[in-house]
């Protein structure tokens, strides 16, 4: 038995070892447990966070590369409004300008006109040199207006040209991309139509073993990893793996399973149906967690979001896509050595409970040896207790004796003192004369 003391109340009860061992390992799976799902916790949200920033970077390159362009066409749109405006001004201007001279000119040709018929054909004259003068200077201006606007068109052109080579430029970049990944998807499936089921399997099982190899050397130097070759018990998995610390003590260990199938099987294989035999070959091989690597079902969403936890089938049991075999290796380990701290603590204390259930023992035996020696000597007192006091009573009968023998001593003592010649002779006239003669007879004697 174990005595625990709570620590909310202060209050101690006990259990015993299975209760206790029952609490330990709650604690020790639900931290275990809260680890791990941080840790994939985690590990979903940089995938989506990596996801979200290659997309927003794409499409931020996009947007700036075609706002660029669009604020070149609108700028370009602008000044070309700019000049059309500035050329409808000085037009303006110039008409303006000119109706107001050809105003002033016809008054002075009306003012001249009546004054003198020769002053009449020199206005004359001189409008028609300023209307000339004018026209020209208008034409000029239209002629540079309208070079500036061919100038800004062409400018235009060229930036809707260069926005669409960009555009394509892009849209051949992706498709060239989508089609490298459509001929890499086709030429896996030409692999796996080309290989036996078992072909496909083993393809697996030397894939996750390879990569294992690659990193055994840093990442897992103490690790054992090795194929599960025992068919005993009628059934074996694909590989066990452990590790150890420098004690030798054992973190964690795992047993894995690896299943694939072709493309061209006619019966797909799910992944439900593989788990109930390896939970029965990770607990006849004595490991603590079971991971299926599995290709099966390949279009559902569940298991390629990578790490799916099926602890609500089968307790510590995983399902991983092959890129992340490594990956549920390095969490569960990395869990399993935050627990190691807490194993190393329940070997002190389960060490604790044993001296202190010696110590139990021992004081036990003690007690037990101590009142069999005190009941003894228990008895014993008591014993010698009771003659005692039946020494007592038969010294108290003796007193109780002696004391009446004197109280009649002296009642004797008592009789013999008040013993008087009168009292003798009352009541006995002849021994009253006798004393009476003799008491005469000594009165007359001479002296």
């Amino acid at each position: 038995m174990h005595e625990i003391i709570c620590p909310h109340c202060g209050k101690a009860f006990k259990i015993d070892e299975a209760g206790y061992a029952d609490i330990v390992k709650q604690v020790r799976d639900h931290e275990f447990e809260r680890l791990l799902h941080e840790r994939l916790e985690l590990a979903e949200r940089d995938k989506r966070s990596a996801l979200e920033l290659a997309e927003a970077r794409l499409a931020g390159e996009l947007r700036q590369a075609t706002a660029a362009k669009d604020i070149e066409i609108q700028d370009l749109k602008s000044r070309l409004d700019a000049g059309d405006m500035a050329r409808r001004l000085a037009v303006a201007e110039a008409l303006a300008l000119v109706e107001k001279e050809r105003d002033a000119l016809a008054g002075e040709l009306h003012q001249a006109r009546q004054e003198q018929a020769a002053a009449s054909r020199l206005a004359e004259a001189r409008l028609d040199a300023v209307q000339v003068e004018h026209r020209l200077a208008l034409a000029e201006a239209l002629g540079a207006l309208q070079q500036e606007r061919d100038a800004l068109g062409g400018r235009l052109q060229h930036a809707q040209l260069e926005k669409q080579l960009a555009e394509a430029a892009l849209k051949d970049k992706y498709e060239t991309q989508l089609k490298d990944r459509d001929e890499a998807i086709e030429r896996l499936r030409d692999m796996k139509a080309r290989l036996s089921t078992k072909m496909v399997g083993e393809t697996l099982e030397q894939h996750c073993e390879t990569e294992f190899n690659r990193i055994r050397a840093t990442a897992f130097p103490r690790a054992y990893f090795e194929k599960d070759n025992d068919a005993r018990s009628g059934s074996k998995g694909d590989y066990i793996f452990r590790d150890t610390d420098d004690g030798g003590t054992e973190i964690v260990s795992i047993m894995f399973e690896m299943k694939n199938e072709s493309d061209g099987t006619a019966s797909k294989g799910r992944n439900e149906d593989f788990l109930r035999e390896l939970d029965r070959d990770r607990k006849e091989k004595g490991c603590e967690y079971a991971v299926l690597v599995s290709l099966l079902e390949p279009e559902s969403e569940l298991y390629n979001t990578g790490i799916v936890d099926v602890f609500h089938r089968y307790p510590k049991m995983y399902v991983v896509r092959p890129q992340f075999f490594i990956p549920i290796i390095t969490l569960l380990r990395n869990a399993a050595m935050n627990a190691l701290r807490y194993k190393a603590e329940l070997a002190l204390v389960k060490a604790q409970n044993v001296d202190i259930s010696n110590f139990e023992s021992q004081l036990e035996a003690f007690k037990s040896a101590f009142g069999r020696n005190y009941e003894l000597a228990s008895r014993r007192f008591q014993t010698a207790i009771d003659e005692i006091d039946k020494s007592i009573d038969h010294l108290q009968k003796t007193k109780e004796a002696l004391l009446g023998t004197d109280r009649n001593l002296r009642l004797a003592n008592d009789k013999a003192q008040d013993v008087t010649i009168k009292r003798l002779t009352r009541g006995n006239p002849t021994m009253a004369a006798r004393f009476a003669a003799l008491g005469e007879q000594g009165s007359s004697q001479p002296e």
